[in-house]
């Protein structure tokens, strides 16, 4: 969340900032609130200073043998007072929380201008789009024709949007996952995590999936648990409530998870293959940062989420998004977008966003950068190492062969097994 304390001193730059990304921001409510607060704060610790001087009055008169029954009925009723008091303070802290854990993040000044996905910004693009001479398939009937997915028995299983892989299928997604955790951890760096694929509110409100985007998520009934939209979830919130040292940053993560979303409001949209699916597996990246240090952490990870997709030579753009397009915990987000024959055109498969101190302040994840200093609050980072049903069907359209066949990646080949093609 924002700094209230910010906000409220620098009002027309919070406007300013937050309009790029279409928000309104209602300052004079959160005065309001706070003012309030502030009030009702005063009074108590008038009251209860009150009360400590009765407290004093009422050993010394019973020291010196006198009547304190009086002070005693009044500081009952200062107590009675305190308390509603504190009842009403707590009740404006909620509606001020409330408030501040539905405004977004601020956009970096840099960032471009813009209201939609139609104004981001390429930045670069990578390989060349492949040319068939014969009728390319979509990755689907790829997939159905060569026996690697079962769409219709995950729907009796479990509903619309979900796939049973099989065969070769199942192996090339574990061969992915393999594959990107190693690019990661072996050469950038990151330390492997297994997570658990299920998290409390707290954690889904560190992170901003919680509450504006509840509609978003899973909730296990009967449990205050949900099944995590990302491993962002959970490796966001792996220092909750904790101070790190400064010489332990940058902290840098990478995880296997599946993932689980509602895809709310998106019926309509990608309903074949594997594009949008409730369930899918994803490797993210992680990274806790000093404050200088983010926006260079930010070109990192996208190189190794990059680096994913050169190696499976995968076509690929990377485009900056406008303010207005930003997810809500993000100030800058770089998505890397990979070619799809069957759409002619670019699909994001990666997300890399620097959150700064917007996560961190609402997990309360700080760093102290000496023994006597005051703490701060960590950057974290977060980008998608990358979504691995979006890899399948990107490598199927692209790979396959006019025999009916599709190319594995020579990169891949030795995670499966030196296989160099699937199908016969």
């Amino acid at each position: 969340m924002l700094d209230l304390k910010w906000v409220l001193e620098n009002v027309p730059e919070a406007r300013r900032r937050l309009a790029r990304r279409g928000f309104e921001l209602d300052a004079e409510n959160l005065a309001r609130l706070n003012d309030e607060r502030k009030a009702l704060q005063k009074r108590a610790e008038d009251l209860r200073a009150a009360r400590n001087r009765a407290s004093e009055d009422v050993a010394r008169a019973k020291k010196e043998g006198r009547d304190a029954a009086e002070v005693i009925a009044a500081m009952k009723k200062v107590g009675d007072d305190i308390a509603s008091l504190e009842e009403r303070i707590r009740v404006l802290e909620a509606r001020l929380g409330a408030d501040l854990l539905n405004i977004p993040n601020l956009p970096q000044d840099a960032v471009p201008e813009g209201g939609a996905a139609e104004d981001n910004v390429e930045v670069r693009r990578i390989g060349e789009p492949p040319r068939f001479a014969f009728r390319p398939e979509p990755h689907w009937e790829i997939g159905r024709r060569l026996g690697l997915f079962d769409f219709d028995r995950a729907a009796k299983i479990a509903g619309a949007r979900f796939a049973v892989s099989l065969a070769e299928g199942a192996r090339l997604e574990r061969a992915l996952i393999n594959f990107m955790l190693d690019i990661h951890t072996r050469e950038s760096g990151f330390t492997e995590v297994l997570p658990p694929f299920i998290a409390n509110e707290d954690s889904l409100i560190g992170t901003g999936n919680l509450p504006k985007f509840a509609e978003d998520l899973f909730k296990i009934e009967g449990f205050k648990w949900y099944l995590i939209p990302t491993a962002e979830v959970p490796l966001t919130n792996y220092f909750r409530d904790e101070i790190l040292e400064e010489a332990s940053l940058p902290r840098r993560f990478a995880a296997y998870t599946p993932c689980f979303r509602s895809e709310a409001g998106s019926y309509g949209k990608d309903i074949r293959g594997l594009i949008r699916q409730h369930q899918f597996n994803k490797v993210e990246i992680m990274v806790f940062s000093l404050p200088e240090k983010s926006f260079d952490e930010l070109e990192r990870m996208t190189a190794s989420a990059e680096e994913v997709l050169r190696r499976l030579e995968l076509p690929y753009r990377v485009v900056e998004l406008c303010a207005g397009d930003l997810g809500f915990a993000s100030a800058k987000t770089y998505d890397l977008e990979v070619w799809m024959p069957e759409r002619g055109g670019y699909v994001e498969i990666s997300s890399c966003s620097n959150c700064t101190d917007f996560q961190s302040r609402r997990a309360n994840i700080r760093f102290r950068r000496g023994p006597k200093a005051r703490p701060e609050y960590a950057h974290t980072l977060n980008g998608s190492g990358v979504a691995v049903g979006r890899t399948v069907a990107a490598l199927l359209e692209c790979g396959q062969q006019k025999d009916g066949t599709v190319r594995i990646p020579a990169a891949l080949r030795p995670y499966m097994d030196g296989l160099e093609k699937i199908g016969s």
